[in-house]
């Protein structure tokens, strides 16, 4: 099974309930939706290999540490995931960045893909999948079974709010992925959205309702 990460820091949960209020502006939340990212990158790529390098400071010369093996390229879902993605570059702004489309069809609740660009050396790097909600867990097995079929071996998923049901899915549909999560919810209603979760993230961050 995958490994799931659950983030229990203060900052991270302090951002995710103000995140959730309903008096929250789109202005707020985009900004929001950029702090946690950023927080979760720092700790989900703490497993990065580092190098010895010789340096020269303005003092002498010394060997410091910096990273090395794959780069990293950054996934997110659309459209909601597209909150994100500057969250992570702020960290690695080497990144390269893809994107996948996939909407809810809201009869079958089932995920459909209408978009993918993909850097072309993505089985060469580190890929980071980003969606602000992980629900029945849809879209982002199909998301990652489409980078995997570009031959990409190295994957992790980030998400802000995770149902418990969607986390079941996706861990055992891509096991070699590893799950971080801001907060797992108490599950899906009976429209598959997550209780009590923060509304459609898409429309939040984009202001489209």
């Amino acid at each position: 099974m995958s490994k799931v990460v659950t983030f229990d820091h203060p900052l991270i949960q302090h951002k995710t309930t103000i995140l959730r209020q309903t008096s929250t502006t789109n202005k707020e939340f985009r900004e929001l939706v950029e702090e946690i990212t950023m927080l979760m990158c720092y700790e989900s790529l703490r497993d990065l290999p580092l190098t010895d390098v010789e340096i020269e400071t303005p003092i002498k010369k010394t060997t410091q540490k910096m990273i090395t093996g794959k780069d990293i390229a950054i996934v997110p879902i659309l459209r909601a995931g597209l909150g994100m993605v500057s969250g992570m570059l702020s960290l690695v702004p080497t990144a390269k960045v893809g994107h996948i489309g996939m909407y809810r069809d809201e009869e079958t609740m089932q995920p459909c893909e209408y978009y993918c660009k993909l850097p072309a050396d993505i089985d060469q790097r580190l890929v980071v999948v980003v969606d602000p909600m992980l629900a029945t867990g849809g879209s982002a097995i199909d998301a990652i079974g489409q980078i995997k079929s570009y031959g990409a071996t190295h994957i992790k998923f980030l998400c802000l709010i995770a149902a418990p049901e969607g986390i079941t899915a996706l861990s055992k549909a891509h096991p070699d992925v590893e799950i971080y999560c801001a907060n797992v919810d108490e599950g899906l209603n009976d429209k598959c959205y997550i209780v009590p979760g923060l509304g459609d993230a898409g429309d939040r961050i984009f202001g489209t309702k």
